[in-house]
């Protein structure tokens, strides 16, 4: 059972509201302005039929989180990739 994957699932209504929200804006601002992250989000955008802005953000605040720990961690500033 841990191999199914469903187009459609629940919404999860634990964690913090405000965060969840905050994180999605920043990410949605990361898309906008990083072009790293707005391939991120075109792929995740075209993968599915249903709901795809808000999973495609979602997906890109998860990303947002990883790298901000990451660069916590290891105390770096983010310098983001020049494509032109």
């Amino acid at each position: 059972s841990g191999q199914f994957e469903a187009q459609n699932t629940r919404l999860i209504r634990s964690g913090n509201r405000f965060l969840k929200y905050y994180l999605c804006e920043a990410a949605k601002s990361l898309v906008r302005c990083d072009t790293e992250h707005r391939r991120y989000y075109d792929l995740k955008y075209k993968e599915v039929n249903k709901y795809q802005h808000k999973r495609a953000l979602a997906l890109t605040a998860r990303k947002l989180v990883r790298l901000v720990f990451r660069l916590l961690k290891d105390n770096r500033l983010y310098i983001p990739s020049v494509t032109a």
